[in-house]
């Protein structure tokens, strides 16, 4: 029987994509720890950030993966915190932060 304790996860990246911005309207980065988009108040990320990311990470699909996986844990840490009792579930918060990503399947 193994008796080792495992360290506990360190935090995730900095949420600071997409980095497209103009001097009159704020970035389409998340405002944490609600997670809400600082440009439309939408749940981050949003279509704008959702299509920004994707052109910044158009040659690098994997480091797209990458970081929003980082941020989905993220985004658990500070939702399950405000909200112990009635956060989002695990699906949704996948289906928000990953499944979208240049990775997805179809269904069929």
């Amino acid at each position: 029987m193994i008796m080792t304790i495992l360290p506990s996860p360190g935090s995730g990246p900095e949420p600071d994509r997409p980095r497209y911005r103009t001097q009159s309207t704020p970035p389409h980065t998340p405002l944490r720890p609600m997670w809400a988009c600082r440009a439309c108040g939408q749940p981050w990320p949003c279509g704008a950030a959702r299509l920004m990311l994707r052109a910044e990470h158009d040659r690098n699909h994997q480091g797209l993966s990458i970081y929003l996986a980082g941020l989905m844990y993220e985004a658990m840490r500070d939702l399950y915190r405000l909200n112990p009792d009635s956060g989002p579930s695990p699906e949704e918060l996948f289906n928000r932060f990953v499944s979208w990503g240049p990775f997805r399947r179809s269904s069929s």
